[in-house]
């Protein structure tokens, strides 16, 4: 009688394991690595992106930054995380150009693009006492002295603030190597620099310069875009300028490949929902951030065109090593 009760118990116990439910996903906080320094641009959208999502998954969001080897280290944190759908990543223009660097064979196909999330024009930015008053005047004396007498930043070496740099001083009719190029861990280190007289400009935002903007401490002469930007109505534009160079850094989100297509259709849905919020896209507006949402045709088509005309400019840099 002991035998057959003992029996039924370790059924009946078997039973109600297997009908138990399956814990719901996420049931606990997700991690969105940023491969850029804390305070500037990508930064900026990607914890705007994080309040969303929480909102979104109901589950903390917590922003890590992941600094290092021009964002070689913070994407490859992304590329081998556990696919598990606890890390996710914001994913730069820089994927696009490390294997043309040589710094590694990361490309956009090593990570699970979900869909960019954000456009910033690149500008030139110089220190608030600057005799620059126009881009006129700042290529002129570009022209004007030896290679290398002029200096900028904003991202690491081959990085796409380098890229737009590189761009610029082609459109003006320069090398574009012209100014020379000081690698940082983002816009954020940058600025500072600019600010204490170390470069003679920022080929970043002047999106992330906003603080110092508003500061007095810097100046935005110029945004490589088509036309002039609500948020800098002031500054002019390429096009204006007479400079057939425009560039605009993107934003992506990303996870590891190999994310359970249950999960990953959890995330990409909840970051889809994300990216409709009235308060992030407001927050993202806010700062002159535009926000944006792809199909994964379009995705596919913006990073290829993207990555052909960068690749192009590090080749005119003398970079390329592949």
């Amino acid at each position: 009688m002991m035998k057959r009760f003992r029996t039924l118990a370790l059924a009946l116990g078997a039973l109600a394991i297997g009908a138990a439910p399956a814990f719901a996903f996420p049931d606990r906080p997700v991690q969105l690595i940023v491969p850029w320094a804390a305070g500037g641009g990508m930064d900026a959208v990607m914890r705007i992106f994080a309040n969303g999502l929480e909102a979104e998954l109901k589950q903390p969001v917590n922003v890590v930054n992941r600094t290092g080897g021009g964002g070689v280290t913070g994407h490859t944190a992304i590329a081998t995380g556990a696919a598990d759908g606890y890390t996710i990543g914001g994913v730069s223009p820089e994927i696009s150009f490390f294997k043309t660097l040589g710094l590694g064979d990361l490309t956009p196909d090593s990570v699970d693009l979900f869909s960019r999330v954000s456009l910033i024009p690149a500008g030139v930015t110089v220190k608030a006492d600057s005799p620059y008053k126009t881009i006129a005047d700042f290529i002129k004396a570009v022209k004007e002295n030896p290679k290398g007498t002029f200096t900028s930043s904003g991202t690491g070496t081959g990085g796409s603030w380098h890229v737009a740099s590189g761009g610029l001083m082609k459109a003006a009719g320069l090398p574009a190597d012209q100014i020379r190029w000081v690698p940082s861990n983002g816009g954020a280190p940058a600025l500072q620099d600019l600010a204490a007289g170390g470069i003679s400009a920022f080929t970043g935002s002047p999106i992330e310069a906003k603080a110092m903007l508003d500061g007095g401490r810097v100046r935005t002469i110029l945004l490589m875009t088509e036309e002039r930007h609500p948020n800098f109505p002031d500054v002019p534009s390429a096009k204006e300028a007479g400079l057939d160079w425009t560039y605009q850094n993107w934003f992506a989100i990303a996870a590891p490949k190999g994310v359970p297509a249950d999960r990953r259709k959890i995330l990409y849905e909840a970051a889809e929902r994300t990216m409709k919020r009235e308060d992030v896209r407001k927050g993202m507006a806010d700062r002159g951030i535009t926000p944006v949402w792809d199909t994964p045709a379009q995705l596919q088509a913006y990073v290829k065109s993207f990555g052909e005309r960068g690749n192009g400019v590090l080749k005119d840099l003398g970079l390329a090593k592949n």
